[in-house]
């Protein structure tokens, strides 16, 4: 496992709420990873969007932090990241790669120090940051003025992607009708999750708002906040939604 090359996956988008089908991403993609030979996932990071993206019933980033803090008490490799909801503005997606790219360069000292076998001669590898993502958000690429071609080559080109399948999507399809996704092909991991699993956190918010159960479908620590701050219910009590619906970002 020593000469792997260190990875941390990255997903973004706005869990709102977080559902185990997104949890199951990561362990999908850390699996598929280390499966090739070539890579140790060292850490996952959730950045929930910040509430300017201005989605319909959003809820206040505070909130969808907290549910997905609370989801991952259970996970020792998985964390939540607030740092692109604090933003003053809705930021793409990638310059918030951008911005933990530069946050694991400059722990990267401290991550040494840490480790007192750790030869001066053998500085730590820098870990790859990739970006996590269902088929579903690889298809977005294809849609008219939602994402820059600029922005889509960097993300494929300087960090990679991670693509869990999805039922009702062709991931190699997508890549192949891209000219961009074509060329860069070798920096996306395509990872199949055996077990489909078609939670959706729109059928979340409409059960929730209809009174029906979820349990099962949310980490019960989750379901739990749900109903101690009464969000998504029928009077519409999604606080935070934004006013703002930009391009470049993952949903």
């Amino acid at each position: 496992m020593k000469s792997r090359i260190p990875v941390v996956l990255l997903a973004c988008g706005s869990f709102n709420p977080i559902t185990n089908m997104h949890l199951r991403l990561f362990e999908v993609a850390r699996d598929h990873l280390h499966q090739t030979g070539m890579y140790q996932v060292v850490q996952g990071i959730i950045s929930p969007v910040n509430d300017k993206y201005g989605k319909k019933d959003l809820v206040a980033s505070h909130h969808r932090v907290a549910m997905v803090r609370l989801a991952l008490q259970t996970s020792d490799w998985i964390r939540v990241d607030p740092w692109e909801s604090e933003q003053a503005q809705w930021i793409e997606t990638v310059k918030v790669l951008r911005h933990h790219r530069s946050e694991l360069l400059s722990s990267l000292p401290q991550m040494e120090d840490q480790d007192p076998k750790t030869a001066p001669s053998a500085p730590a590898a820098v870990p790859e940051l990739k970006l996590l993502c269902g088929a579903d958000v690889l298809k977005t690429f294809q849609t008219p003025n939602l994402w820059e071609d600029a922005h889509i080559q960097e993300i494929v080109e300087k960090f990679g992607l991670v693509c869990v399948s999805r039922s009702g999507h062709d991931p190699k399809g997508y890549i192949l009708d891209s000219p961009i996704l074509r060329h860069f092909q070798h920096n996306i991991h395509l990872a199949r999750e055996p077990v489909q699993n078609e939670i959706s956190a729109t059928y979340i918010r409409r059960a929730l708002s209809q009174g029906q159960s979820v349990k099962y479908l949310l980490p019960d620590a989750v379901i739990a906040y749900i109903k101690e701050h009464s969000l998504y219910t029928k009077d519409g009590s999604c606080k935070g939604q934004g006013t703002q619906r930009s391009k470049g970002k993952t949903s």
